[in-house]
């Protein structure tokens, strides 16, 4: 009799089943696992041995053969110990077949028995739910599994011994709870910032309406405390984003304990990151950067340092939200939702354009810095501002800065605005995100923001996005100050964003 255990493969963030299938037959004792195994798949062999040897189970003298069906669909990671040595518990008759007949099980194997936490087991256990069975995963995961429902059966064992003991009943195994990991410590306030008024404005801006961001200005200046400062003036998560990013966040293996954050995303790779590490790929197809930054930040210090390959790679995500990688034998898609802010020097002495500074390679060194950023690149970027050094007086005697509790009110209020605007659009959620068609509706400019905009677009020379990006600009603007309609003072002040501070005008 062939034993049968479901369990899952995932591409993506999507959990696709599989069937385990496990036959004892006569002959030479060899225990084989067919159906595309990865290494990690491969080796488990040893692990279930030792583990079912651990828990008081001995494997038969008898030929083992273990199918991973469908036969042609990749198999990788260890959480495919488990399933295995329940279906060989299951073909030994240490556990009947009616048990584990509607539950889908993943979880990797120590060699003394015990269940070990594996990576994907919320998407797993939405999976299991849509498939209408039960899950049975690692006890430390059992908490992210509780999130996908309470209609959804969960057993969550710490060993294989009381598995077997929930099982016969001689042990009853409780459902976990949802955990939630809240931020321990708090994030950094806007009230920090000293002085930079004008780059405080433009970051409550980019907050309200999603905007993607470039800082300009020379070392020292507060470009990365600012970005820092981000988060904490975002709105909060709504349950649909917080259940996107923790599945992306448990497919990488970053959820601790199996607690989801409430906290949004704030990613910031260094310069030195690779395509795979920046948008997902590799071996193993995994998330990368700008997919763990999903409905949050992805902050990207020393913008021009960074290989042009890979910041060239943004632009797909950047434009669709998501991130296809594909390989020879599978393609995955990742939700990629994010807010891109940037910060450069303006060259690569870091200080072009300084009052008092004179550098020996003249505008060509700042010329060829920015340069490394392309125009396609750029033309995504809606915000793109200047930050100056700071004055001595402004350290010195400081003017008191609004909180971050000040300025998250009115990116709220505003975000509630577009909430509403978009209330019947699943992939919109902010002005940023609103496609040409949409933005034109909405942000139609008052009659004089029209004439603005006309003359603009010809002495800017702006793109057919461009276009759309400044009208997407100035909706925010207007969102912010609470108004219906687009006026002119909306158009102008997202026009003066759109302009290109120093030199980069030259690198478009």
């Amino acid at each position: 009799m062939v034993a049968r255990i479901t369990t899952v493969a995932f591409q993506g963030i999507e959990a696709v089943p599989v069937d385990v299938q496990v036959l004892m037959t006569p002959g030479k004792p060899v225990f084989n696992i067919v159906g595309l195994p990865d290494k990690a798949v491969a080796e488990s062999r040893e692990r279930v041995h030792a583990a079912l040897h651990a828990s008081g189970l001995a494997l038969p003298a008898k030929r083992i053969t273990v199918n991973l069906a469908p036969a042609d669909l990749p198999k990788e990671g260890s959480h495919y110990d488990l399933p295995i040595a329940l279906g060989l518990m299951v073909a030994m008759g240490a556990v009947a077949s009616d048990a584990v007949a509607e539950q889908v099980v993943l979880g990797e194997l120590s060699l003394d028995g015990r269940v070990t936490a594996v990576a994907g087991v919320l998407p797993a256990a939405i999976g299991a739910s849509a498939m209408g069975r039960g899950l049975i995963c690692p006890a430390p995961s059992g908490a992210e599994a509780a999130w996908a429902g309470e209609d959804l059966a969960v057993i969550a064992p710490d060993s294989l011994i009381a598995l077997a003991n929930h099982f016969s009943g001689y042990q009853v195994l409780s459902r976990p709870l949802p955990a939630i990991r809240s931020g321990a410590d708090a994030l950094p306030d806007m009230a920090d910032i000293k002085g930079q008024e004008s780059a405080r404005r433009a970051l409550e801006i980019a907050a309200a309406g999603g905007h993607n961001m470039l800082m300009v200005g020379p070392p020292g200046a507060g470009k990365s405390m600012l970005a820092e400062r981000l988060p904490s003036i975002l709105p909060a998560l709504s349950p649909r984003e917080l259940l996107e990013i923790s599945m992306i966040a448990s497919i990488a293996g970053e959820l601790t304990d199996g607690k989801l954050t409430d906290r949004r995303p704030f990613r910031a790779p260094h310069h030195s990151a690779s395509m795979a590490a920046m948008v997902g790929g590799g071996t193993r197809a995994r998330p990368g950067e700008v997919s763990l930054a999903h409905n949050g930040v992805l902050f990207l210090d020393e913008f021009p340092e960074f290989t042009p390959q890979v910041l060239d790679s943004l632009r797909q995500p950047l434009e669709a939200g998501e991130t296809l990688v594909a390989r020879a034998n599978h393609r995955v898609t990742y939700p990629s939702r994010i807010q891109l802010v940037a910060a450069m020097n303006p060259c690569r002495c870091g200080n072009a354009g300084e009052p008092g500074h004179s550098c020996r390679r003249g505008p060509r060194c700042a010329a060829d810095y920015q340069a490394r950023i392309s125009g396609p690149l750029l033309d995504r970027i809606d915000i793109r501002i200047e930050v100056p050094a700071l004055a001595a007086t402004d350290l010195i005697h400081p003017g008191e800065s609004e909180t971050s509790a000040a300025v998250a009110e009115r990116v709220t209020a505003a975000r509630s605005l577009q909430r509403q605007r978009y209330a019947g659009l699943s992939k919109v959620r902010a002005n940023a995100q609103a496609s040409a068609d949409i933005i034109e509706e909405v942000a139609a400019p008052e009659r004089a923001g029209v004439r603005l905009l006309e003359d603009a677009a010809t002495a800017m020379q702006l793109t057919a996005r461009g276009y759309h990006r400044v009208l997407k600009l100035a909706r925010t603007l207007a969102d912010l100050d609470g108004a219906e309609i687009v006026a002119r003072i909306h158009v102008a002040e997202a026009l003066a964003y759109r302009a290109l501070p120093l030199e980069l005008k030259a690198a478009a």
